[in-house]
């Protein structure tokens, strides 16, 4: 009899491990993945809430009203309702002079008082906008190596007013004060490392994906294609990280949003980095993995952006 029960107790332990759901329990997520075309909200069991279809996505917000604001295109960002009506639309191909232009948009935030930031590649700048679309304030970005597709991927606006970009082709994270002036700098290391070609594992660089200003004063990082999470001081030390191969069973590629939870712990996006591993991964500061997302039917290997949902406190990302 006990040989049976235990027979019956590693079965159903196998079967939890296997399922998509069981991985994703513990934790509500919004998430788009450009490979399989989809944004979606899927909850503790795995199952899924809310989608739409999608051409692509670097970024994404559930907004304190519900509604989702999220990208469609690389030009055309949305604010979508539950029940799926579009309140608010913004074309940046067409509108506030870029008509003709090579313009693509990585990145975007709804700001207290109800504008929206939207960081423009290719223009090379920061625009705030209102709700008919009209500028509000408008920031021109120091590019070293423009590029309409990678002069920025994620961008925030901080609490203290400036704005943290991340330079994927320039390879560094640039703090920008409301008139434009860089304020800070850090160029993302390659650590002894040669660069290598691609996207996956194979690949490294120092192309970074995103950066949060944490309560501390630190800055957060996601190095992109250098695999890792770097917390850095105003003074540039990198005081704590994460690199590919530190976590056990788990292997970093392209690192895209990174963001710290109220109980210390940090949520990692986990781009192409294959069916082997997951896609979203939450570690404490000790580095121990207590959550992970992986689920290569809903979404595939380009879920690059992501949010954990329904924590409470302040989850800055």
């Amino acid at each position: 009899m006990k040989q049976i029960f235990r027979f019956i107790a590693i079965s159903l332990l196998v079967l939890l491990t296997a399922s998509p759901s069981a991985q994703a329990a513990g934790r509500k997520v919004l998430a788009a993945d450009y490979s399989k075309k989809r944004i979606a909200i899927v909850n503790e069991a795995g199952k899924v809430e809310w989608e739409h279809p999608i051409r692509q996505s670097h970024d994404l917000h559930l907004l304190p009203t519900g509604n989702i604001l999220f990208q469609t295109s690389w030009r055309e960002i949305v604010e979508m309702t539950p029940d799926k009506k579009i309140v608010w639309k913004y074309d940046a191909g067409k509108m506030n002079g870029n008509e003709g232009k090579k313009v693509e948009v990585h990145a975007f935030q709804r700001l207290d008082g109800g504008l929206t930031m939207i960081a423009e590649s290719g223009p090379g700048r920061i625009i705030e906008v209102d709700k008919q679309g009209r500028i509000r304030r408008e920031v021109k970005l120091k590019l070293d190596q423009s590029n309409a597709h990678s002069d920025t991927r994620l961008v925030r606006k901080t609490r203290a007013g400036t704005y943290l970009v991340s330079h994927e082709n320039d390879t560094c994270v640039r703090e920008y004060n409301s008139e434009g002036k860089v304020i800070w700098e850090y160029e993302i290391p390659m650590f002894g490392k040669e660069a290598k070609r691609g996207h996956g594992l194979e690949a490294y660089g120092n192309r970074v994906y995103s950066a949060i200003r944490l309560p501390n004063g630190n800055t957060l990082i996601g190095t992109g294609n250098g695999h890792s999470v770097l917390e850095v001081t105003p003074g540039k030390k990198v005081v704590w990280s994460i690199h590919q191969n530190d976590l056990e069973g788990i292997q970093l590629a392209w690192v895209t949003t990174v963001a710290r939870l109220p109980n210390g712990n940090t949520v990692i996006g986990n781009c192409h980095a294959g069916p082997e591993n997951p896609q979203i991964i939450e570690v404490t500061s000790e580095k121990e993995v207590v959550w992970s997302f992986k689920d290569f039917d809903l979404f595939g290997n380009a879920l690059a952006s992501s949010e954990v949902l329904g924590v409470n406190g302040n989850v800055i990302r």
